[in-house]
This record gives C-alpha cells, structure tokens and sequence, in this order.
C-alpha cells in the first residue's frame, strides 16, 4: 500500500471514530446538540476556517475517488503475481505460475510413491523461483532419497522447459498412506 493511501486511511478512520462518538454523545444525551450546532456553524461563517474546511473537503473528495475508481495495485505488481515476464528483440513472453506448477505436479507424478501432490510457486522482484511441494506418500518411501531427487528433477525440469532458474524447491509431506495389498499377494 502507497503512503497516500496509509494516510488516507488513517485520516478516514480517525473521522469515522470521531463522528461516531459524537454521536453516540448526542444520542445518549451526554452532548448538547445546540453546542455542537454552534461550533459547526461558526467554524462555516468564518472566513478563515471556511476555507480550510473547503480545502480539506476538496482534498478529501478526490482522495475518496481515487480510492474508489482507482486500483492502487500497480502493473509491476500484477506481473508479479501472475508469473515470470522475458522478454527479448522478438517480443515479451510471459510464463504463468500456473505453468510451472503443472510442470512440477508432472515430475512428481513420475514417482510412484508420490500419492498426491500439490505445488504452489512463488516469483520474487529478481524473478527468482521458489517452489513449494505438498505431498502424500506411501509408507515404503525413503523420504530422504525421495525429496533429493524430486528437487533436482524439478530444478532441470523447470530449466530445461522455461530456462527459467528455480531458487528453493521446498517440499512438506503432509501424510505417509498405507498401500493397498493386492488379493493375489494375499493368496
């Protein structure tokens, strides 16, 4: 969030909470509503302070507008969250996140002892990757061996088909499953 609207923010809220005193003052009766039409109307009539108020009124307007119409995101941003952006002499290519996590959900699903998988990616300002792994695996696994080779296979997967360097492959077994015996096994 920009300073201007922090700001805006908290001028806003600060008017809100005073307003909302006063009129829970007003109502409870703790507050004389003549007082406080007097002040209103002599801050109005004098010339000094009806200038700062309009000034304030007129600066409070367009900011409520440009927070209403107008998304404080920036574009930069919303690159960001969408994926990687390359771009050469030919022209831009963007490669989403959700491509690199139907990369990574296809490796991993190379490996037999991976049940189910989930991945979700994260792209940093330096369009560093990082990539998170959620598995569920069977009960025979070396998780070790298992998580080595799935972060080096990921990393030269997502090299080789995006030529994109992949920072951090993090990888959280969530659940270790029984396999199923075969009936043939059993007999």
């Amino acid at each position: 969030m920009k300073i201007i609207e922090k700001i805006a923010l908290i001028i806003y809220s600060n008017l809100v909470l005073i307003i909302s005193i006063i009129a829970c003052l007003l109502i409870f009766g703790w507050l004389d509503i003549d007082i406080v039409q007097s002040l209103i109307k002599t801050l109005i009539i004098s010339e000094t302070s009806s200038k700062v108020i309009l000034g304030i009124s007129i600066l409070f307007i367009l900011l409520s507008i440009r927070c209403i119409f107008f998304d404080p995101t920036s574009k930069k941003e919303l690159k960001d969250k969408q994926g990687v952006l390359l771009a050469n002499d030919n022209g831009k290519l963007m490669i989403s996140k959700e491509t690199i996590e139907n990369l990574v959900e296809a490796v991993t699903k190379e490996y037999k002892m991976a049940k189910e998988v989930t991945s979700r990616v994260e792209v940093d300002k330096e369009n560093n990757i990082n990539i998170f792994v959620n598995l569920v695996i069977g009960e025979d696994t070396i998780i070790k061996d298992l998580s080595v080779n799935l972060q080096n296979q990921i990393k030269d997967k997502v090299k080789q088909t995006t030529d994109l360097e992949v920072k951090e492959v993090n990888i959280t077994i969530k659940k270790v499953v029984q396999e199923k015996e075969n009936k043939a096994d059993k007999q």
